[in-house]
């Protein structure tokens, strides 16, 4: 997967050129991997960091104000862009891209042999995150997984507005760049609630992983609840292999 990050574009194929595929659209942090790697708390230390030294913080309030902000925009950033005027990209720098992610995430054959197992010749594979570009490759190189991809629709830290999942507005944009039209053939998996349900709400056929130590919530946030990506195979068989 190469991707531009100025436009998007993706193996020199502009991310508008239609598709008569279906597209599988991947999130990629606590999805592609297990949330036994912490990378989360990992993060969740850096933003509560960032909080206290750029806002003047108590470690109480920026903790506060951290969850806040998660849970009003989907992204703590969006939260301090809107109200504290920050520079986002310096920020990316001081949490995403400081991650110790090297450390932690190593290939995964097994994940490799899943997406193999997917039909390239019917479906479209693409990444969606509300993480930055940079942080996203990283992320999927790492895995041993990146070439797999056809391109990535990521949270552009550096646009004047910031859009993120579960907004409606971003999964029209993840359509527009993967050259899909039809929000019928679209398959989606994510570990978060909300992107599940919001997903589910805009048309797409969508899977919320929660793994067997998480805890489920109330009431089922997409079509289909899995513990692990495995499962994809039975939820989802007309994507994969015969």
């Amino acid at each position: 997967m190469v991707v531009n990050q100025t436009n998007g574009e993706s193996n020199g194929v502009s991310p508008r050129q239609p598709t008569s595929k279906k597209v599988f659209f991947f999130d990629i942090d606590n999805c592609l991997y297990p949330k036994s790697y912490k990378i989360h708390e990992h993060m969740s230390e850096l933003i509560d960091n960032y909080f206290q030294t750029h806002l003047a913080l108590s470690k109480e309030d920026a903790t506060e104000l951290h969850q806040r902000y998660y849970k009003d925009y989907g992204l703590a950033i969006e939260g301090l862009v809107r109200h504290h005027q920050i520079d986002p990209m310096a920020y990316n720098r001081l949490v995403d891209d400081a991650l110790p992610l090297e450390d932690i995430i190593k290939p995964n054959p097994k994940l490799r042999k899943l997406i193999e197992d997917i039909d390239r010749s019917k479906v479209k594979l693409w990444l969606f995150t509300n993480a930055y570009i940079t942080h996203g490759k990283r992320v999927v190189s790492l895995l041993g997984i990146e070439d797999l991809f056809e391109g990535i629709t990521y949270c552009d830290y550096a646009a004047e507005k910031l859009l993120c999942k579960p907004s409606p507005a971003m999964y029209a944009k993840a359509m527009r760049e993967a050259g899909v039209a039809d929000v019928t053939q679209c398959y989606f998996v994510d570990d978060s609630a909300l992107n599940a349900t919001g997903a589910k709400a805009y048309g797409w056929k969508a899977a919320h992983l929660v793994e067997a130590e998480a805890k489920a919530p109330a009431k089922p946030a997409g079509d289909y609840q899995i513990q692990s990506l495995e499962e994809l195979r039975d939820v989802f068989p007309e994507v994969f292999k015969a």
